[in-house]
């Protein structure tokens, strides 16, 4: 699993898990022959993949923020600035080495030895990203 699909993990399913799921249309009546299968969709829904935007129209916008103001430890970390602590917020290493390839899996194209900007461009691209997959992230997160 990539590491921005980590930190997805770790803040959607929260988010969503008082939510019931979709439902499927599955159709059966009762007079229906015995040992024939009930008719089903041919496709079912296909969840956006991490990093690309899914349709806005038919999922509900999950609240980052409060999602992330709700986990343990939220108060002592600065997790609205820095990819440091949102990556110890949600309870994944934050090595440089792991920053380093998080950059490289978001395509970063800067000195990755000048850490300061690096984890500046990450912590926005992460609220971008998660904005783009069902995130509403508040506008002073995103600039």
């Amino acid at each position: 699993m990539s590491i921005l699909g980590k930190i997805f993990g770790k803040i959607f399913p929260k988010a969503n898990a008082a939510q019931p799921p979709a439902a499927t249309t599955t159709t059966t009546t009762a007079q229906q022959p015995a040992g024939q299968q009930p008719n089903r969709p041919a496709t079912q829904p296909q969840a956006a993949p991490v990093g690309q935007a899914a349709p806005a129209a038919t999922m509900e916008r999950v609240d980052i923020e409060q999602v992330l103001d709700g986990m343990p430890g939220s108060q002592k970390l600065n997790w609205r600035t820095s990819i440091v602590d949102l990556m110890k917020l949600v309870g994944m290493e934050s090595s440089l080495q792991e920053r380093k390839e998080l950059a490289d899996e978001l395509g970063y194209t800067g000195d990755k030895n000048d850490s300061a900007k690096m984890n500046m461009w990450l912590h926005k691209e992460v609220m971008k990203r998660m904005e783009q997959n069902g995130g509403k992230v508040p506008a002073n997160l995103k600039d």
